[in-house]
């Protein structure tokens, strides 16, 4: 018989935690600027040696920048945040000494209570509910996922359209995201398992057949309807679709009523029926000949560390666990203070590269859009991909062409043999002009969009424009054709 007992064993692993001030400062980086201002107010809740300055008062570069507010409580800095990870370089300097402006301690004299009145009324006329990626993401953090298959999860949701639809295919998603296309198919896999039912389904017909696969109705007549006739099925030819199930036609009628109750676009009941305010976070204007940008820090509220609790720690006002209190509240204010100028500063850069990268579309619009990756970004920035993931997660901003999500910029594309290269977006753009120039009478096929396509030295199959015709909701060639 074996011995039984106990014994030591030393094993040696390795994990990645996040401490509570790197989570916070993550969920800095990757809020958009009305989260971010509601993240900001709870921490002056929160945090006594906190105030906040006026809309007019120095700006958060001011206060990190005063050569002359160094504090001798500064010098303990947070051990626990130290860290090696690339995914978490853009907050590599999070600890560094902060330093305060000390000359407008008294500014807050200036901003009279029918301002604040008037900018409180603002805000709280604004619905805050809970999005469709924060709905998603609290079902992930409870999914059985490795450490890529999350990263994929978080660049998924990130990537889903107003309907709740992955319109990329999942190959191209992992070669911007830079992550192994094995995790990132386990993760849509997961994902389409989340509420609601249809979440991350390619397209339309994927939609309806994975509400019905939940539901256990996959060999279901609704079921075979979609997934074999669905051409038939979008234009109701009742008798023709009786005839391919071989069914009676009350059954195929029933059939499509049923279809009827499926939500077509799970994503929608997130938000859409409030009023719900969309901010962009940076501003890109043409000034002469000259690209300006302009950073939206009118709802981030500006902080700084109150005086009255440096005094009270440098007169020795406050002894023992007190005066431990005070100081871990004074390193914590300062944090968030760095961590906020340090989004900012990331969200600057990165549109100062998609400017320069993206330079033709700012100039001449959405056909002029270039195949952009994340990883070409982040390089060039100095971070890694997941840092441009998070920093432009839920954001937006306003060109000369329109506003627009920051994600909309990065995109896979063509090259063609003169070495131009065409982004997705860009060519779905030209296919939307093509069809809409077309004679009514004579509508172009799939195939003759290909030739016009190949015209303009942009080489892409059949299949694809009929892929990128239907994202774009237009119907084909003998449902367009108009007759006189």
């Amino acid at each position: 018989m074996a011995n039984q007992g106990f014994q030591q064993v030393q094993k040696q692993t390795q994990s990645l935690v996040l401490a509570p001030q790197l989570r916070q400062s993550l969920k800095i980086l990757q809020a958009p600027a009305l989260e971010l201002r509601n993240t900001i107010l709870e921490e002056l809740q929160a945090n006594p040696t906190l105030e906040e300055l006026p809309m007019e008062g120095v700006s958060i570069e001011q206060q990190s920048a005063d050569p002359d507010s160094s504090s001798s409580e500064d010098e303990e800095r947070p051990r626990e945040m130290e860290m090696s990870d690339s995914d978490y370089s853009v907050l590599s300097n999070l600890n560094e000494e902060f330093r305060e402006y000390f000359a407008q301690e008294n500014s807050a004299g200036s901003y009279s209570r029918d301002d604040e009145e008037r900018r409180q009324h603002f805000f709280d006329s604004l619905t805050s509910e809970t999005s469709l990626q924060e709905h998603l993401l609290r079902q992930a953090d409870l999914s059985e996922l490795d450490e890529l298959e999350r990263a994929a999860m978080d660049y998924l949701v990130g990537s889903l359209d107003d309907r709740g639809f992955l319109t990329s295919s999942l190959s191209d998603l992992a070669l911007m995201a830079n992550l192994p296309l094995s995790s990132v198919q386990s993760a849509a896999e997961a994902l389409k398992s989340f509420d609601p039912a249809g979440i991350g389904a390619k397209d339309l017909q994927d939609c309806l057949l994975t509400q019905l696969h939940l539901q256990g109705r996959h060999k279901s007549l609704p079921a075979r309807i979609i997934k074999d006739h669905f051409d038939l099925l979008l234009r109701r030819r009742i008798p023709e679709l009786a005839r391919k199930v071989s069914s009676p036609a009350e059954d195929v009628q029933e059939a499509i009523e049923e279809i009827a109750m499926l939500d077509p676009a799970p994503g929608r009941k997130f938000g859409d029926d409030s009023n719900r305010v969309i901010v962009p976070d940076v501003r890109v204007e043409k000034d002469g000949d000259e690209w300006i940008i302009h950073l939206n820090n009118d709802y981030i509220p500006r902080l700084r560390i109150s005086h009255a609790y440096k005094e009270m720690i440098a007169r020795g006002i406050v002894n023992g666990k007190d005066r431990e209190y005070v100081r871990e509240k004074i390193r914590s204010g300062k944090f968030l203070i760095n961590s906020i100028e340090q989004r900012q500063q990331t969200i600057e850069r990165i549109t100062r590269e998609i400017l320069r990268l993206q330079h033709d579309f700012f100039e001449e619009g959405v056909s002029k859009l270039r195949p952009l990756t994340m990883n070409q970004v982040a390089e060039l920035v100095g971070v890694h991909e997941t840092t441009v993931s998070r920093a432009i997660a839920n954001k937006f901003i306003e060109t000369p062409h329109g506003v627009f999500e920051f994600k909309y910029f990065f995109t896979p594309g063509y090259q063609g043999q003169d070495g131009q290269t065409f982004s997705n977006k860009s060519v779905k753009d030209q296919i939307a002009h093509i069809i809409e120039d077309e004679e009514p009478a004579k509508p172009f096929s799939d195939q003759g969009i290909v030739a016009i396509l190949a015209e303009k030295d942009i080489k892409i199959a059949r299949r694809t424009v009929a892929k990128y015709r239907e994202e774009l909701g237009i119907l084909p060639t003998n449902l367009r054709r108009r007759y006189n």
